[in-house]
């Protein structure tokens, strides 16, 4: 189970999501997902704000985390 992690985001700010799980840099990708069928995901923070992004790669609202973890 991998719990969500907690991320200041900057209004404005262009992020990419780590969607493979391979990344050392969780929750944002650092390229590990070459050579996999996997994409970051690309997102713009709507405001500066604290979130929680996804670690399980399970949520249905990326790259935010929906509790999935925890079923």
């Amino acid at each position: 189970m991998r719990q969500p992690i907690r991320v200041e985001l900057e209004a404005g700010k262009t992020y990419f999501w780590c969607e493979c799980g391979r990344s050392q840099t969780q929750p944002f990708c650092d390229g590990s997902h070459k050579g996999t069928p996997y994409q970051p995901m690309k997102f713009t923070a709507e405001k500066t704000e604290v979130k929680f992004l996804c670690a399980c790669k399970d949520t249905e609202k990326a790259p935010f985390c929906d509790g999935s973890h925890s079923r």
